[in-house]
């Protein structure tokens, strides 16, 4: 038997791709016992794969095919010592090698062979032909349509439905398209600017005319920019708003505004005081990330809460079976302060005292204010909830607490001017992108970290009342743009029960403030416990009774609940009666069928159904918050004394973006 030991190949211009393969083999021949001859078979089969592998590519055709089938086996070899031992196929999943870049690949016909995973020969089923059939008449029927369809679109007259509401309108056979198109922007030299407020019916209705006549305008909001009140007061000798001034020129308020229009001099007065580039003396735009320059007070206890946090051993114990973080005695405390301060034991529990009092720190399990002893304490920005809560930025606010009616007011004031700016004019729906960039947002998230040690306790209840409905819709908002709009149940705990606000040195999420305070601290629906335990000290901020018009004033972003509004303390009242007949005037909150003598009610009625009440005195209490039809036919269904069915839409639980 023949043993291979080598192979050359070699490959010459002269002989134009030609190939001679040589082979010398000796023989060698190995006995065993019983006489037989055994040769080395791995040599024998590397041999007759490379002879049958050429021989095959040759009948392929051509010096080209014996080449790249000779090239291929040489590829696919695996050689020891110098000698073929044979070829290795890869397997068909494993992923191929890579030709380097630059190297071309010369494919001869003959390896571009037609796969076989099907023979050529099918016997195909009747059912399958049938479904063939049917499938290849139906592509052609859709194919024709499409065709009949473009040809018919091309041959549409273009008709203008309304010059002034610029509304193109296409009909094609089957469908109708409505297009609308924006007008183009009134290029303008000069600038547009008017002086607002925050909840002002006369600014609305001048950002209204200036969005009908698209024109760009800079509207600056005294709210918003509190120190911008001294330049328009200085350029208009009053406070009064909105003052609107075309480049450096004043050109009036609304009354003005008016007059000009109904004269028909407007477009001439605005084409001559715009015709010149505005010029550096008239009113500047507002400019993002720039906060007026205030002189914040500190806290006269500061000095002392400094050095406290670098004396006290503060460290983890174990009291009551459990393990208290970060945490120190009072008796701990009042020996620093009597060192530090040099003065008696009278003296530095009474500092303890007040240092609990403004929310600097708090006794554990808050049984208590302040005492000397072993009881053990932590500061503020050690309490356990502080990483849910998201108006906390590292440390505690050491500013002097500032009136928490005012810091209500400027909270409902930027967030009403926020909702002017970007939410829809029956405020279902916002822009979140658009307020999460706003200057209006960023100065809201500055001004909830003065929350942090404000006291509660000074509020009227009609304050009080505002300032947590403002601060609830407030936080919604926050919620979205900071970790999303809840998508399912469990995403719904985390969005009303885990995005927390320090407020006046305690915690609340969102279903703290609905369901611990506004409802008097009863069970959200489906939930088992109190949002606050018995003795917590947040009871004290919860109302006595509960309104249940606050169910809407309040705005969940979603797209059931009611829309979304920011109050006043002097007609809080009369805006939530408001709010609720605008909710009921809406399909999905009250419907009434008088042929199946059915009343269909928002699904929020039936969770919160004893804030409301008994279905009964729920249609009778409803008879006060709606229109005129839908009141004549609840009370004509009450009246008749017939049976009345009351069903309950689902609640949407979508965005309101």
């Amino acid at each position: 038997m023949e043993k291979m030991d080598s192979i050359n190949l070699y490959k010459t211009e002269e002989a134009q791709a030609e190939v001679e393969v040589e082979v010398e083999a000796e023989e060698a021949m190995i006995s065993d016992e019983n006489g037989n001859e055994k040769g080395n078979s791995n040599s024998i089969d590397s041999v007759n794969i490379l002879n049958s592998d050429i021989h095959a590519e040759n009948k392929g055709g051509g010096v080209e095919d014996i080449n790249s089938a000779v090239s291929r086996i040489i590829v696919d070899s695996v050689k020891e010592n110098g000698n073929l031992l044979g070829v290795i196929k890869p397997h068909s999943l494993l992923p191929q090698p890579e030709v380097p870049a630059g190297v071309a690949i010369i494919v001869s016909p003959g390896e571009l062979n037609r796969s076989q995973s099907m023979p050529e020969s099918f016997d195909m089923p009747a059912i399958g032909k049938f479904f063939r059939e049917k499938s290849n008449s139906l592509s052609s029927a859709i194919t024709k349509r499409l065709s009949s369809m473009r040809d018919q679109f091309d041959d549409e007259k273009v008709v203008m439905k309304s010059e002034s509401q610029q509304v193109t309108e296409f009909d094609l056979s089957g469908m109708k398209v409505i297009v609308n198109l924006k007008p183009p922007v009134k290029k303008l030299p000069g600038r547009v600017s008017f002086f607002s407020r925050s909840n002002c019916r006369d600014c609305t209705a001048v950002r209204s005319f200036l969005h009908k006549e698209n024109l760009n305008y800079v509207e600056i909001n005294v709210d918003v920019y509190p120190k911008r009140e001294k330049e328009l007061i200085e350029r208009t000798g009053g406070a009064n708003v909105p003052q609107i001034f075309l480049n450096e020129k004043l050109l009036g308020g609304l009354v003005a505004l008016n007059s000009l229009r109904n004269s028909g001099m407007l477009e001439k007065k605005f084409a001559e005081m715009l015709a010149g580039k505005c010029p550096e003396d008239a009113p500047a735009p507002p400019v993002y990330g720039f906060d007026d320059d205030y002189e914040e007070q500190n806290d006269e206890m500061v000095e002392t809460v400094r050095v406290l946090r670098q004396k006290l051993p503060i460290q983890d114990r174990i009291m009551r079976m459990k393990i208290v973080k970060n945490c120190f005695s009072g008796g701990e405390l009042v020996e620093v302060l009597i060192h530090h301060l040099d003065c008696g034991r009278k003296k530095a529990v009474e500092i303890g005292k007040n240092l609990s009092r403004r929310h600097f720190i708090h006794q554990v399990f808050g049984e208590n204010e302040f005492e000397d002893g072993k009881h053990f304490y932590r500061f503020l920005e050690h309490e356990p909830f502080v990483p849910k809560c998201y108006n906390f930025r590292g440390s505690t606010n050491g500013n002097e607490p500032k009136d928490v009616a005012v810091l209500g007011q400027s909270l409902g004031k930027i967030m009403s001017a926020l909702l002017e700016s970007y939410a829809s004019d029956d405020r279902q729906h916002l822009d979140y992108i658009g307020i999460s960039n706003s200057e209006e947002f960023r100065r809201y998230t500055n001004l909830i970290q003065d929350l942090h040690r404000v006291n509660l306790l000074n509020l009227s209840a009609d304050e009080k009342l505002v300032f947590f409905l403002n601060l609830y819709n407030a936080m919604a908002i926050h919620a979205v743009i900071r970790i999303g709009h809840p998508g399912g149940m469990i995403d719904r705990r985390a969005f009303f029960s885990e995005f927390q606000y320090i407020v006046g040195g305690y915690s609340y999420s969102l279903s703290g403030l609905k369901d611990g305070i506004l409802r008097s601290n009863r069970r959200a629906p489906f939930t088992l416990m109190r949002p606050f335990p018995r003795g917590d000290r947040r009871l004290e901020m919860a109302f006595q009774k509960v309104n249940p018009l606050i169910h809407f004033g309040l705005c969940n972003a979603t797209r059931s609940s009611p829309a979304v509004r920011f109050f006043t303390p002097q007609n809080v009242e009369s805006e939530l009666r408001y709010a609720a007949r605008d909710y009921f005037q809406r399909d999905d909150a009250m419907q009434v069928d008088l042929a199946k003598r059915t009343v269909c009610l928002n699904r929020m009625i039936k969770w919160y159904n004893t804030d409301f009440g008994q279905e009964k005195e729920i249609l009778k209490w409803i008879t006060g918050y709606l229109d005129a039809t839908k009141a004549g036919l609840l009370t004509h269904l009450m009246g008749d004394g017939g049976p009345i069915n009351v069903v309950y839409s689902s609640f949407d639980w979508s965005p309101n973006a």
